[in-house]
């Protein structure tokens, strides 16, 4: 599947619709990652969290597709990984050519340095940083992807509902504010 190409002035659109006007050097930046890469913020390759740009895991492999990579290879390492306090550690080796030796990067996780949203995932989480990290030294990518981040902010909240539009749904016979869900029968 061949994608558009990925231009300036669509990024820094979308930019400013998700996250407000982004300063001139996240301006300066996503223009470099544009031009460089092919980034789109519009398929979900970088992120803009605190001012800096973030490239993501599907970023990342969207872009190796692009340029032909040849293989991953992931290890997991098992003399520093430990089951009983759910520390994993990964290596990741990419092939960007089948003559490569091999970009190889590391990834670990465990739940102090996770979310606590993701909490229960670090055997996954290790193995997309170590893929990450791979790929970022396979196609010179020197920014952070977001999965590599430790504890992310908490999520985004939902939008408040003006006090006018709110529905009190206790009266529906729950006992939590929240609407009761209909139970079919068969």
């Amino acid at each position: 599947m061949k994608r558009n190409i990925v231009s300036f002035r669509s990024n820094a659109k979308l930019a400013r619709q998700l996250w407000g006007e982004p300063s001139r050097m996240a301006l300066h930046a996503l223009r470099e990652l544009t031009i460089n890469y092919s980034l789109s913020v519009a398929a979900g390759d970088l992120q803009l969290l605190d001012g800096r740009w973030y490239v993501t895991h599907s970023g990342l492999l969207q872009l190796a597709s692009r340029k032909g990579c040849r293989g991953i290879k992931t290890i997991l390492q098992e003399q520093f990984s430990d089951l009983t306090v759910s520390r994993w550690v990964f290596k990741a080796i990419v092939y960007k050519s089948g003559l490569s030796r091999g970009f190889v990067g590391y990834g670990d996780a465990d739940p102090s340095n996770i979310s606590s949203i993701v909490r229960g995932a670090e055997l996954r989480i290790a193995e997309t940083r170590a893929v990450n990290r791979a790929l970022r030294k396979a196609y010179g990518i020197g920014l952070c992807s977001v999965e590599e981040l430790g504890m992310l902010s908490a999520p985004p909240k939902p939008p408040q509902v003006p006090a006018t539009q709110q529905t009190n749904h206790s009266t529906n016979g729950s006992s939590n504010g929240q609407p009761r869900l209909a139970v079919a029968s068969h």
